[in-house]
């Protein structure tokens, strides 16, 4: 998925662009009271007024009113809550729409309009894929990764978080986020190589099987973060450190703090690809930000949360602008339409932060979130078509790759720059000790065994857990079976 581009759907190609041949140029950094961009289309400018958090939240709905024109889910004959495709129907895989309600839930979140709630929790409810509610429809099983899955259930986890309006008649959004963590924690997701991790790929049968990277191992440990602190189970936690842990002593971490892609299972991951991006870095800072708001251990946490905070300001934010360096050079954009989108989560993941841990990270956070939106900014039209590149100090028309990615990046800038707004106060993240209204399930996704340590279960449970696997391995052999050799498969006629 996120740091692939994929051929046929599934083959993975890795980018690995040098930072060495990365020179950025910026616009102007100047904080003024009125900021304009003066496009070059002879279209009347978009104006926002940083110092009126109306007018920072009018900018956002402008932008949020063009994002969800990308979307047709909600139109005959297309499918709920994804955006047009996958490829070659469409564009866009399938991970990205469920980032894209995650944006939504944090617009929500930030400015309470609650325009697009319903068409939200219609997609995530429809895509959770009832009654095991862990994101694993077999429409997507060619191209399922663990980050793809992932992506869904940390968007439904924020729904809980937040107190996104539930659904009657459905299951919670805590449960649902406790169905992609059970069936991730499962046996079948986990082997001894490399020392531990997830794999990228779900499925053998897909390409990218024999790579485990940072992204599908940032979700599950960023899934265990939250689910431990909304709900006060340490087990959760447990597999949190656990997963961190891995990620750091493989060497996808190191010691500045730099957070590199993957490596393969036939090298042992020692062939690590030394690329970084924005996404790998927005969902480990927010579980260690979680992880430290949670434990309040200063050695722990807090030293690897202010070390990967500031390293990443350091290497994403040159000269105050964020920028995807991996793939957007000075002289050519090579990001595809996954790529596009990762600045969003980046904004979103460092505003959580700054909320989670303000005595350690809100200042280089909000210092860099009030130079950065000077270039989003620049790059937006009047009608909020936002373009990819904030660094040239005007729209770039690019719409090659994307364009919702685009639209999800500029949207999150906007929603999260109310956080340096120290009048405008943020609703914190519920737990269900403190008014969460999401109660979950423990057992969800059909692996109740995941979720209980050891010294919890009974000789009964265990027993029970031994018929419960064996009978899981069956099917999926029965179902690897029909796979391979194509019986019982519908086919479309050309």
């Amino acid at each position: 998925m996120l740091f692939t581009t994929r051929i046929a759907g599934v083959a993975p190609l890795l980018l690995a662009a040098a930072s060495s041949v990365y020179g950025a140029t910026t616009a102007s950094t100047t904080t003024t009271t009125t900021t304009t961009t003066t496009t070059t289309t002879g279209q009347s400018t978009f104006e926002v007024d940083l110092n009126k958090t109306a007018s920072v939240k009018s900018a956002a709905k402008t932008i949020a009113k063009h994002l969800i024109s990308y979307y047709t889910g909600n139109q005959p004959g297309q499918t709920i809550g994804i955006l047009p495709g996958p490829p070659p129907d469409g564009s866009y895989y399938w991970w990205e729409a469920g980032a894209m309600w995650g944006t939504f839930i944090d617009y929500w979140h930030y400015t309470g309009d609650s325009t697009y709630n319903a068409v939200t929790q219609q997609s995530i409810v429809f895509q959770a894929d009832a009654p095991q509610n862990s994101f694993m429809s077999p429409n997507w099983t060619a191209s399922l990764g663990n980050d793809d899955q992932g992506f869904w259930g940390m968007s439904a986890m924020l729904a809980a978080e937040v107190n996104f309006p539930l659904v009657p008649g459905e299951a919670d959004w805590l449960e649902m986020a406790q169905a992609v963590f059970n069936t991730q924690a499962a046996p079948d997701r986990h082997d001894d190589e490399c020392g531990g991790g997830l794999r990228w790929q779900i499925y053998p049968s897909n390409a990218g099987y024999d790579y485990k990277n940072t992204i599908a191992n940032a979700c599950f440990f960023n899934l265990g973060a939250r689910l431990a602190r909304y709900t006060d189970n340490s087990t959760y936690s447990k597999w949190a450190e656990k997963t961190f842990n891995w990620i750091r002593d493989v060497g996808y971490i190191d010691k500045n703090w730099n957070i590199y892609d993957g490596g393969h299972v036939p090298h042992n991951c020692t062939d690590i690809n030394k690329v970084q991006w924005s996404a790998n870095a927005a969902i480990i800072i927010h579980g260690v930000a979680i992880m430290y708001n949670m434990t309040e251990d200063a050695e722990q946490w807090g030293k690897p949360l202010s070390g990967l905070v500031n390293r990443t300001l350091e290497f994403f934010f040159p000269k105050g602008i964020l920028v995807e360096r991996a793939c957007e050079l000075t002289d050519r954009l090579l990001c595809n339409i996954d790529q596009h989108s990762f600045k969003g989560y980046l904004l979103r993941s460092l505003a959580t932060a700054a909320l989670m841990a303000p005595d350690l990270v809100r200042e280089p956070i909000v210092k860099a979130f009030k130079t950065n939106i000077e270039g989003v900014i620049d790059s937006c039209l009047p009608d909020g078509t936002c373009g990819y590149r904030w660094n040239v100090g005007k729209y770039d028309g690019d719409v090659s790759n994307g364009p919702a990615g685009q639209e999800m990046s500029a949207l999150a800038a906007f929603t999260t720059y109310l956080i340096t707004e120290e009048h405008e106060a943020v609703k914190p993240l519920v737990t269900n000790n403190t008014g969460g209204q999401s109660r979950g399930n423990p057992n969800a996704g059909g692996t109740p065994a995941t979720v209980m340590s050891m010294s919890e279960l009974t000789e009964r449970d265990k027993a029970g857990a031994g018929v419960l696997t064996a009978f899981v391995v069956c099917s999926i052999l029965g179902t690897y079976f029909f796979l391979a050799t194509g019986i019982g498969e519908v086919r479309s006629q050309n």
